[in-house]
Order: C-alpha cells, then structure tokens, then sequence
C-alpha cells in the first residue's frame, strides 16, 4: 500500500509540477509554440506505442493485436464524438462571453486537454497494477517512466490555455485535474488488480487511440501552419527520440 501512495503521489505530483513550470512559458513566439508543442506531440506519440498500445498487443494474449487495433479505433471514434461536444465546454474555462473565434481556439485546446486526462487514467492504472505486484523494481521504472513524461505533459497544457486567455488559476485546475485523475487509476490499478488485469489491454490501446488521434488530428496541422514546418518536425522526432531514451534505460 505505502508503494502504491508514494506511485500515485508522484504521477500525479509530477503532473503539477509540470503545469507549475508551465506559467514561465506565459508568453512565447509561435516559433517557440510550435517547438514546444511538436515536442510534446514526439512525447505523446512515444507514450501512445511504447507506453500504451506495445504493452496492450503484449498484455492481451493470443488476440492482443486485435484487442490493440479496437481500442486505437475506438479511443479515435471517442474523441471524434466528444469533439462535437467539446464546443459546449469552454464555459469550463470561464469564457461563456468570448468571441466565437476564441471559444473555437479553446475547444481544440480543450480536445487536446481532454486526450492528456483520458491517457493518464489507464496510465496510472498500469502504475498501481505494478505496483500491486511482487516486482518492486517493476513498479518504480514504471512509475518513474510515468513521472518523466507528465512533467512536460502538465507544462505544455498551461501555455495554450494563458494564450486563449484562460485566467492563471483556472488553467493551473484544469491541468492539474489530468494529474488527480491519474491518482485516481493508480489506487483503482492497486486496489483491484485481478478484474483490472482482463480490460487493461483494451484501456491502454483506447488510450493510445485518443493520443494519436490528437496529435494527427490537431497538434501536427497546428504546429505546421505558421511557417516552421521543420523546427516543428525535428521538435516531434526529439520529443520521441527522447522518450525512446528513457524507455531503453527505464524500461
């Protein structure tokens, strides 16, 4: 139990720590947004094969493929639907009275937001499924691996959020809400190992899905429609190269 709080503390503290470091980053160029977003995006997309969709193919046996590729499509279709709702959500960030332009410019904030907090439940679960386990050593690698890529992950959500005009405090909720929800898998991960095991796979890869489906979807055409096409894709390939590192030295 003392290893699944000091996980589930960590997840979800480094998420924190990350939007708290994310307000020095208050005001930046596109140049630097651009960069800064596509290596989230690298980061993501690491995440999204390493983290959630190999281990799901891996997890799930016999037909883990299968099971993989149905949440990809299914995670992808989730956040397809919830876009049509998102739109509505903006009075979240307390912006009812903002011009329409801007209420758009939040909604894809929201969507990409919304990704980040439904990877981060199935993540946290995989955390307090390992550390509900006999493998110590399992345990933390997971849950420093976890860690490590929610740092960059709670910095690049209060940046666009500042940006749209989402006062400091309410985005500072907003992205630590994606780290409680992590704590949250984490205990459900600890406390129910046995029934979390037989759907783990299917979560990881609709984790993924909705993951891909963002960075495809929103990230890449945003971070390439302000001419730095290049510093953007090279930002992407170290955002992945980077979490390619830790997972060969974590992992």
């Amino acid at each position: 139990m003392q290893l699944a709080l000091i996980t589930a503390l960590g997840v979800g503290g480094a998420t924190v720590l990350g939007a708290a470091l994310g307000f020095c980053f208050k005001r930046i160029p596109h140049r630097y947004n651009d960069a800064l977003l596509s290596f989230a995006a690298g980061v993501m997309l690491a995440a999204a094969i390493m983290g959630l969709i190999l281990p799901a193919v891996e997890l799930g046996g016999r037909h883990g493929v299968w099971m993989a590729a149905l949440g990809v499509f299914v995670g992808a279709l989730f956040l397809t639907f919830a876009d049509r709702l998102i739109p509505h959500l903006h009075s979240l960030a307390g912006m009812e009275r903002e011009a329409h332009g801007r209420n758009r410019e939040l909604d894809r904030i929201l969507l990409f937001i919304l990704a980040i907090a439904i990877h981060n439940f199935p993540e946290g679960v995989a955390a307090g499924v390992a550390s509900g386990q006999e493998d110590i050593g399992n345990a933390v690698s997971v849950g420093v691996g976890i860690m490590l890529q929610n740092i960059p992950e709670g910095m690049i959500v209060i940046s666009p959020l500042l940006l749209a005009g989402v006062s400091r405090g309410r985005a500072f909720l907003i992205a630590s809400f994606t780290g409680v929800i992590e704590v949250f898998g984490t205990f459900l991960g600890y406390f129910a190992v046995s029934i979390v095991s037989t759907i783990l796979p299917f979560a990881l890869a609709f984790a993924g899905g909705t993951m891909l489906y963002v960075i495809g979807d929103e990230m890449i055409p945003e971070t390439h429609s302000h001419g730095y096409e290049r510093l953007a894709t090279y930002s992407l390939l170290a955002g992945f190269v980077l979490m390619l590192v830790l997972d060969a030295y974590l992992g």
